[in-house]
């Protein structure tokens, strides 16, 4: 790589460094990072992309560790260095620790964009701590960020996983009022937690209010629904979703769920 008259720079660096973290070979990475410390062409992509590494292998203390050195050396932090650390703790359980960070990162300048948000809402909704997901929906709505169903979708689907399907359904309810129109995810989301409930007529009057609102249910939406009432054994109401799923011209992978088509 270093010989001949091609002298590697920054941007070759730092896909090797990707390909290593790619493959998880970590200590790989540090001998490449190293010489790039020597060399002085250590940028803001490189401590991202070296972050991201120890995060995806779990090592979220390393992770955090290359994260200050990066300030101690004046290499200020991007979104992306932000929204990638915040990931990595909100994976590990560590919602404070990602909450912290936020703020750190608001503190110095850095405003957070929609995509962080979403991030650090994700991993409070997968870790429990919906009082405070609420609160950064709020603070979102009260910033009035640019963002969209995607968001709500993040919340209404932590709330139906965690059985709180009363409190996604108020807040489903709430959309319109919003100004955002729910999509196919959305109410996939709904139906799938009504099912999970054992509301099967409540689930079946969302399918076809969504069809008559015009947000006609895909291939994915109708094996999602299909899977929620078979497991609450209303097979009837599955093998007419079936029925009509193949009419549409749509992939039916009932053979997974043990009935025939």
């Amino acid at each position: 790589m270093t010989q001949g008259d091609i002298a590697p720079d920054t941007i070759m660096y730092n896909s090797l460094i990707d390909g290593y973290c790619l493959r998880g070979e970590m200590d790989e990475v540090k001998k490449v990072f190293e010489i790039m410390l020597s060399k002085g062409m250590v940028n803001a992509r490189t401590y991202s992309i070296l972050i991201n590494g120890y995060c995806k292998c779990k090592r979220i203390d390393d992770a955090q560790m290359i994260f200050l050195e990066m300030s101690h050396k004046g290499v200020v932090p991007n979104t992306v260095t932000y929204s990638t650390l915040i990931d990595g703790f909100c994976k590990m359980g560590r919602t404070q620790d990602a909450l912290n960070l936020f703020s750190q990162m608001q503190a110095r300048g850095q405003l957070p964009n929609v995509q962080i948000y979403n991030i650090l809402l994700d991993g409070l909704c997968k870790n429990q701590q919906f009082s405070k997901a609420v609160e950064l929906l709020e603070e979102m709505e009260e910033k009035k960020l640019n963002f969209n169903i995607v968001t709500y979708n993040i919340l209404i689907a932590g709330l139906c996983k965690a059985g709180k399907v009363e409190h996604a359904w108020d807040l489903f309810c709430s959309l319109s009022s919003k100004g955002i129109q729910p999509n196919v995810r959305t109410y996939a989301i709904m139906i799938s937690g009504f099912c999970n409930r054992g509301l099967a007529s409540e689930a079946e009057n969302l399918l076809r209010e969504m069809e008559e609102k015009g947000c006609c249910p895909d291939s994915c939406t109708y094996n999602t629904i299909i899977r929620g009432f078979i497991n609450i054994n209303e097979t009837s109401i599955a093998v007419r979703l079936i029925q009509e799923m193949v009419e549409r011209g749509f992939f039916c992978r009932c053979i997974n769920y043990g009935v025939g088509c």
